[in-house]
Order: structure tokens, then C-alpha cells, then sequence
């Protein structure tokens, strides 16, 4: 008789685990049916098409980031002397490209103390945006920057007095932020071009002016949230 109640009482017990188990399967599917589908955004990647909002960082090609929209990491760098700008997120259409040169983003920077547009260019903001295809929310990621085309540009002796800078003070690896424009040969004279900020590295320095680069290697973007298309 001990036996056979021990066993009786192991039954019941593994009805009840059971009962208590599929009641919270229940509840759990009732649950995600009263969400809708808006919740497998979180865990379905992203597909050519979907809206997406971007965080990011650029690095240049030492290695240290120049713009972020990481408010921890500019308030860290700019608090150690670092000159770094911070951005707004990013919004746009994955998998789309942009045929304009520049896609410009509004930045704030430490040297200026004032907020500005810093110039992305077309090959970068492409990259970033067929990069993020296939990425989930909270997802971080590094996209290569880096194009088979130059990003350089010879500035004369001329060129950098129009923008108050003297080549003599100037060495190979010094940084320099630059105006730079969508139209052809504008000038720091030319009043009516729109131009953006950019950052490049002096590279080579001769009697006919200096080379900067202003290509950087990679970015880490991160998938804050974005919004399945309709197709």
C-alpha cells in the first residue's frame, strides 16, 4: 500500500508541474497573439526596404573615433582633450542607395562649440546603407568606408590661406577640418556654395601644397529600431 500511494502521490504531482505548465504556454501565447507582429521586428533582421534608425561611430585611420552618436563615449573623449563631434542618429532605407555626392548629418562639434553638417559621402552612406541588411535590433556591426576611388585633395599655399591655416605650421599626420562642397571648384570666397565639415589627414607635403586624406576606414553602426516595409 505505501508503494502504490507513493506512486499515486508521484502522479499527481507531475499533473499538477503539467497543468501549471500548459497553463503558461496559454498565457504566453495569448500574450504575443494580443501583441500583433510588431514584436518580431526584435528578433527578424532587416531586409532591403525596411526604415531603419542608426547609431554610429567613425573612426579615422589611426584608429580613434572623430564622430559618434554614443553620448558616453564623446562625453569620455571630449572630457580627455579629444577632438571628436557628436551626431544624431541616422535614418534611412536599407539597401538604398542616394545619388547626390554629399548626405549631410547634423554634428556638434568641440573646436566650434556650435552645431554643424558634416559631409557623409555617397560611396559611405551606401555602404552603411546595404550594410545593415541582415542585422537584428541592438545588433552592432563594422562597415568598411573604404573605396577603390581617392579621397584625397591638394591644397595649395593659396588654398589654406583662404582659410586663415599656414602650410609652414602644418606636418604629415596633422588633422584638419575642412569645408567641403557639392559644388565644383567653390572656394572659402564663395559666399553662395553650401559647404559641410570634414575631417582629413594631411598625408604628403611638397612646394606645391599639401595632400589630405579625407577617406576613413570603417564605422561601427548599431540597429536601434527600424520598420518592416510593406513589399
Amino acid at each position: 500500500m505505501g508503494e502504490k500511494k507513493k506512486k499515486e502521490a508521484a502522479q499527481n504531482k507531475w499533473k499538477k508541474i503539467l497543468f501549471v505548465a500548459a497553463a503558461v504556454l496559454f498565457v504566453f501565447v495569448m500574450v504575443i497573439s494580443s501583441m500583433g507582429t510588431h514584436w518580431i521586428t526584435g528578433i527578424a533582421p532587416v531586409k532591403a526596404g525596411d526604415s531603419v534608425v542608426l547609431e554610429y561611430t567613425i573612426y579615422d585611420a589611426s584608429g580613434m573615433p572623430f564622430l559618434t552618436t554614443d553620448e558616453t563615449l564623446y562625453e569620455k573623449n571630449a572630457g580627455a582633450g579629444q577632438a571628436i563631434m557628436y551626431g544624431k542618429d541616422i535614418s534611412l532605407t536599407a539597401n538604398q542607395s542616394i545619388k547626390q555626392a554629399i548626405y549631410p548629418v547634423d554634428v556638434y562639434s568641440t573646436n566650434t562649440g556650435s552645431v554643424q553638417q558634416f559631409a557623409l559621402y555617397n560611396p559611405e552612406y551606401n555602404a552603411i546603407s546595404s550594410g545593415v541588411v541582415g542585422m537584428r535590433t541592438g545588433e552592432i556591426k563594422k562597415i568598411p568606408l573604404s573605396t577603390n576611388s581617392t579621397m584625397s585633395a591638394l591644397f595649395s599655399p593659396e588654398d589654406l590661406a583662404q582659410v586663415h591655416v599656414n602650410m609652414s605650421s602644418l606636418s604629415i599626420g596633422d588633422s584638419l577640418v575642412m569645408g567641403v562642397s557639392e559644388t565644383q571648384n567653390a572656394t572659402a570666397t564663395n559666399s553662395t556654395a553650401v559647404s559641410y565639415l570634414r575631417l582629413g589627414d594631411v598625408t604628403r607635403i611638397n612646394t606645391n601644397g599639401v595632400v589630405v586624406e579625407f577617406g576613413y576606414p570603417y564605422a561601427e553602426i548599431t540597429l536601434k529600431s527600424f520598420t518592416a516595409s510593406n513589399s
